[in-house]
């Protein structure tokens, strides 16, 4: 488990140096998967058509409820590296 969120935090600084940006559907995914991996299932109300950028953000967080920290740590890892090549 230490191995693990030593692996997560390392790629969450690999994150800010990527080589190229991610489309935004790869970044609506690695933020759904960190909020997954460090908060847990989504909570609070999913926000109105007026903040359609949360509301996406809410929406992909959401659709992994159910999804173990340590699963969503692993997948976040591996979407890392695959973004790194």
């Amino acid at each position: 488990m230490a191995d693990l969120k030593a692996t997560f935090e390392q790629a969450v600084a690999d994150s800010k140096s990527l080589p190229e940006k991610p489309d935004n559907m790869t970044l609506l995914k690695l933020y759904a998967l960190y909020k997954q991996a460090s908060s847990g299932d989504a909570d609070g109300k999913r926000p109105g058509f007026g903040d359609m950028v949360g509301r996406a953000k809410w929406d992909a967080w959401n659709g992994l409820k159910g999804k173990s920290g340590d699963e969503a740590m692993q997948e976040y890892v591996d979407l890392i590296e695959s973004l790194k090549d």
